[in-house]
């Protein structure tokens, strides 16, 4: 019994839906013979802002499909774009859809990419455990990242640590672009902010210097099954961030969880997508279906970002008396 007898109905339809509005003649590169929705080999292209979350994605994927073989890059977005422009890859899995100047070039090869959306995604704000200062308003956050803030005695006056020093995982980052494009709403980061290369190495700053702040993808921090998860939650602090300027009371703060992904009342919210250069049901195309699909929507779920198309059951608890 071949692989592709155990793709699912509902992959099917996506899969076929896919294909349908993939239209021209792609150029990208050919797959050869044995390249299908569940087999054959493909080299993708990850956010890796989104790393831990599309691992577990493509290795479920693998353990369900064994001839299918998926050759995951995962480096900053705008390397993981320049390489899907580039026809390095035939798949991007990014926090955003096309610019109007990539679709422009799609149409010049007359190729007709697709997106599909996976999952929500939050933009965590961390900071160090003794830091008083854990709730944060947008237009704060506005201020530190230009540089207007420049003191934690500036956010309030009791507050001892000196300098703010910002940190991101990466100069070409989706989450430094996201704080620029929906934080400082197009002004400069300050001089100041700083690159840690990486997300591991972002949440160990945070966690040795008690006067920085980060910015970092929820998913490297919100499935407690991960054994990591813990152990950088030990030295890091999620902040609250509330929309109001002035007025906030501690309930106008929220954090990026789920519920709040879901009711979209946390303002740090993004939606990752897979985009596919593909003109045929290959491989990349039965990745896409599987991430859009009920297995990997549970996945999503179980990691702690807003699936797109499942659903969160939201409890009221009241405690005791």
């Amino acid at each position: 019994m071949t692989h592709a007898k155990f793709w699912s109905t509902s992959a099917c339809l996506l899969a076929c839906a896919w294909l349908t509005s993939c239209g021209g003649n792609n150029t990208a590169t050919q797959p050869d013979a044995t390249d299908t929705p569940t087999s054959g080999t493909i080299r993708i292209g990850v956010d890796e802002t989104f790393a831990p979350i599309l691992k577990s994605q493509v290795d479920t994927f693998q353990k369900l499909y064994p001839s299918a073989h998926i050759q995951a890059a995962y480096k900053p977005e705008l390397d993981v774009m320049r390489a899907f422009m580039a026809d390095s890859v035939r798949l991007a899995v990014v926090a955003r859809e096309l610019t109007a100047d990539e679709k422009a070039k799609f149409q010049q090869l007359r190729i007709e990419p697709r997106a599909i959306r996976i999952g929500v995604d939050g933009v965590a704000i961390i900071v160090h455990p003794s830091n008083t200062d854990s709730l944060l308003t947008v237009d704060q956050l506005k201020g530190i990242f230009t540089g207007q803030l420049k003191q934690w005695s500036q956010i309030s006056s009791g507050n001892k640590l000196g300098d703010i020093t910002a940190v991101f995982d990466n100069n070409n980052s989706s989450t430094a672009r996201y704080v620029q494009d929906s934080v400082t709403r197009g002004a400069a980061l300050a001089k100041g902010v700083f690159a840690s290369k990486s997300n591991p190495a972002l949440i160990d700053y945070v966690a040795t210097h008690p006067n920085a702040i980060g910015v970092i993808g929820i998913n490297w921090i919100s499935d407690r099954d991960d054994p990591k998860v813990p152990k950088f939650l030990k030295g890091i602090r999620v902040a609250g961030i509330s929309t109001k300027n002035t007025g906030a009371t501690p309930s106008d703060y929220v954090q990026p969880y789920q519920a709040y992904l879901a009711q979209k009342v946390y303002p740090l919210r993004r939606t990752l997508y897979v985009i596919s250069r593909e003109a045929r049901a290959g491989l990349g195309t039965g990745f896409a279906s599987f991430s859009a699909g009920n297995k990997g929507q549970l996945i999503m779920l179980k990691s702690g970002l807003m699936p797109a198309t499942g659903q969160v059951r939201m409890l009221d608890v009241k405690p005791s008396l």
